[in-house]
């Protein structure tokens, strides 16, 4: 599980939602899911206590008996991932079949269900992300210094929104990652270092909840759709 920070701000994973921590909501539900057997939380050296005490606070470290590991990551999303993946294979062996997942922090309201069907995914496939059809037009541009020229139109029925989680067998991403550090190669996400390892990436559908948490007003609509679910279940 990959953590970003907002610059100057509150790091958003620590911002609430419903009074609960965005990174809480997304550990209780990859706990909720019982294959799921360890969750790695990579985080800046400066925030590691400050992540263990969440942990404890909420309960995560017993319901989870003890599945939860605060681990160093790195400058960006790949570092972290790649220090996080190191040491999940230093501290389980993570054999060539077993799945491995990453999850973007950012995304509190990922369904426990999606995660079952990525983890389905990557067994039958081999490598999965889950993702969002395109319902807008899609332009191909080229940039110019008087703005943007379209270039083409692209149909959407080829296009995909990639939400996360995204994974792989732990042998394809652990080849993909050493591949990428060899080469110095910075992917957007860890498909496309999949994509460059040649693995076939399979895509689940996501859902529009299962949004990242970029700006201030996505803090409301997060709390709208859990309230909404909440009011689902009840009723």
């Amino acid at each position: 599980m990959s953590l970003g920070s907002t610059g100057g701000a509150t790091p958003k994973q620590f911002l609430a939602i419903a009074g609960v921590p965005v990174l809480v909501h997304c550990l209780r539900a990859f706990l909720a899911v019982e294959r799921v057997e360890a969750v790695y939380v990579a985080v800046r050296r400066s925030e590691i206590e400050r992540v263990a005490a969440l942990v404890e606070e909420y309960g995560l470290g017993a319901s989870g008996a003890s599945k939860v590991r605060v681990v160093e990551g790195g400058e960006n999303r790949q570092q972290s991932v790649g220090n996080a993946l190191t040491q999940l294979i230093g501290e389980t062996g993570c054999a060539e079949d077993d799945v491995v997942l990453v999850h973007d922090a950012a995304r509190p309201l990922i369904e426990p269900a999606i995660v079952e069907r990525t983890i389905d995914a990557v067994v039958e496939r081999g490598a999965a992300i889950v993702g969002l059809p395109a319902v807008d037009t899609i332009k191909q541009v080229e940039r110019t210094a008087y703005g943007a020229i379209v270039t083409a139109t692209i149909p959407r029925e080829r296009i995909v929104l990639a939400q996360t989680p995204q994974g792989a067998r732990c042998g394809l991403l652990r080849r993909a990652f050493a591949e990428a550090e060899a080469d110095e190669f910075a992917g957007t996400d860890e498909a496309s270092l999949l994509e460059r390892a040649g693995s076939v990436v399979a895509v689940v559908p996501g859902s529009p909840r299962n949004f990242k948490i970029t700006q201030p007003g996505d803090l409301e609509l997060a709390e709208f759709y859990l309230q909404t679910t909440t009011a689902d279940k009840r009723g």
